[in-house]
């Protein structure tokens, strides 16, 4: 049966005039992809931005092995994917000429999608058409001109010759005498991630921010080709290491999509329990260090104190403090008992107690209520045009979450709480996490009442080459969503995940605009984006 999102998104281009095919061949039921021509690329964005359909991703991979014909195996192809709340997600391609590989630019529709864009020219060269900004995004400027590392031709295994003419990155600049430039990084004090920030203000007022990533750009992508299932979620697991649990769910998500398996209830509902704690945990840190940064010392460690008796927890009942490797295809690797369920249930329920009673405090702390309210507002329009996730969109009218527009397993036996703020500033984003950490533990308690008493794994079972799978749950941050493709020996031929970061960077970047520079690090804190979810 045909999914319904691609059915009804179907039936809308084809009023358009924009013909579909169902590639249902080498695509799964739950998800089909439909194929369009080229040059119905932009007018295929602009039809679903007119139906309201939120951008999830853009991407390119080359054919796979699998194909008998010899000119289809040089082939190369561009994807993207929308949802709705209504009719959830939808998948379209497009084949690519292999030798020249252009498409043109959907960002004049969705703004998210020109640094995606940029990442498919860097990684596959392809050129963008009227793209509005054409400056590479991971490639940074030692790279050699013709390395192209995720396409077949490119060695993984040598090393890249330093380009001897390194260049400059060409980043805003005015030419008003009243204007200076403020540069931040890559390296920064503290032990946080490396990430360029290029300030553009007048006194202690900033009139521009523009980031620069990818300096841990760690080739996931290409590192994952050749693995099997299980050697493939434990390097998904480690895209972001914060984010451990929800980048290990949707990568075994996606691959048991492709495989054709569900895996038992009891193990969607312990996936479920180990992803709000991820949850409660990064809010209660991150809270902490919004505190910190406007000098309320004793709420930052206060909370520190409550996410390393969680950190313990997880060490003792599932072998790591950030919860790695506990999620495999099929299922979870660890069973807890009725003993150590008790405990997860009776400390995540006195943590949230807790951490009740600290907002009590955070409220009537008149020095930081002054630095966080009103400050970094993103517009509930800018919000959306952005497409921001997570609590970043929830605190400026942008209430997305894929446990309830997709109610997967557990979810869809649960009722999700989602907060909907709409000043958009710091102490909005503050508040939508101190909701979350109080509606995560509530979720927690009922999937601990209501664990099924039966295996929490089954045998996997790779699926047949070619054939591939996307998926979709939400992360702490918000939305992540993969798509895995399998070829011979159940070996994985290309993996794509797209972390909420991507997508929120561009809010922080619009946050701190007039915002006076010494607030930048309590706005950073409060979307708290991910480097290395980005850098991939």
């Amino acid at each position: 049966m045909r999914h319904k999102a691609n059915t009804w998104f179907a039936e809308r281009l084809g009023d358009q005039g924009i013909r579909t095919t169902y590639l249902s061949d080498h695509h799964p039921a739950h998800m089909p992809c439909l194929e369009i021509m080229r040059l119905e690329w932009k007018h295929a964005a602009e039809e679903a931005r007119r139906l309201d359909m939120r951008l999830v991703a853009l991407w390119a991979a080359e054919a796979g092995c699998h194909d008998q014909d010899q000119h289809a195996r040089q082939g190369l192809y561009a994807y993207m994917a929308f949802a709705h709340p209504d009719h959830r997600h939808a998948l379209l391609r497009t084949p690519l000429d292999a030798k020249n590989p252009q498409l043109p630019s959907i960002a004049s529709e969705y703004i998210a999608a020109s640094r995606m864009e940029r990442h498919m020219a860097d990684m596959f060269g392809i050129r963008i058409e009227g793209a509005p900004d054409a400056r590479p995004w991971i490639r940074h400027e030692h790279w050699p001109q013709d390395a192209l590392p995720l396409r077949k031709g490119f060695d993984a295994q040598s090393p890249m010759a330093v380009s001897s003419d390194c260049g400059d990155y060409d980043y805003v600049r005015s030419t008003s005498s009243g204007v200076y430039e403020i540069p931040v990084g890559p390296v920064h004090a503290g032990i946080i991630e490396p990430g360029h920030f290029r300030f553009l203000a007048v006194g202690e007022q900033i009139l521009n921010m523009e980031e620069r990533l990818g300096y841990v750009h760690k080739g996931i992508e290409r590192a994952m080709q050749g693995r099997d299932a299980m050697e493939g979620i434990r390097l998904a697991a480690r895209v972001s290491g914060d984010s451990a649990v929800a980048h290990a769910w949707v990568f075994a998500q996606a691959a048991e999509f492709a495989a054709d398996i569900e895996p038992p209830k009891r193990a969607s509902f312990i996936r479920g329990i180990l992803c709000e704690r991820e949850r409660i945990a990064n809010h209660i840190g991150d809270i902490g260090a919004i505190c910190n940064d406007a000098a309320f010392a004793f709420m930052h460690m206060q909370m520190q104190r409550l996410r390393e008796e969680m950190a313990r927890l997880h060490q003792e009942i599932f072998g790591h403090r950030l919860l790695f490797d506990t999620i495999v295809p099929g299922g979870v690797s660890v069973d807890p008992d009725a003993k150590q369920l008790a405990r997860l249930k009776w400390q995540t329920t006195a943590i949230a107690e807790e951490v009740e009673r600290l907002r009590s405090l955070y409220a009537d702390h008149p020095s930081i209520q002054e630095r966080v309210i009103g400050s970094g507002v993103v517009a509930i329009d800018d919000a959306r045009d952005i497409g921001l996730l997570g609590y970043a969109g929830r605190a400026s009218g942008h209430y997305p979450d894929e446990r309830i527009e997709e109610a997967y397993s557990p979810y869809d036996e649960l009722e999700v709480n989602v907060p909907e703020g709409r000043n958009g500033d710091v102490a909005t984003r503050v508040w939508v996490r101190f909701e979350e950490i109080a509606d995560s533990a509530r979720l927690i308690g009922e999937m601990i009442d209501s664990l099924p008493d039966e295996s929490c794994s089954l045998e996997w079972r790779p699926p047949e080459p070619g054939v591939s799978g996307f998926a979709a749950i939400e992360g702490w941050r918000g939305e992540i969503a993969a798509w895995v493709r399998f070829g011979e020996d159940g070996l994985i031929d290309r993996y794509f995940v797209r972390d909420p970061s991507v997508i929120n960077w561009l809010g922080l970047e619009l946050a701190v605009r007039e915002v006076p520079v010494p607030d930048f690090p309590l706005n950073n804190k409060s979307f708290n984006c991910s480097y290395s979810g980005n850098d991939l």
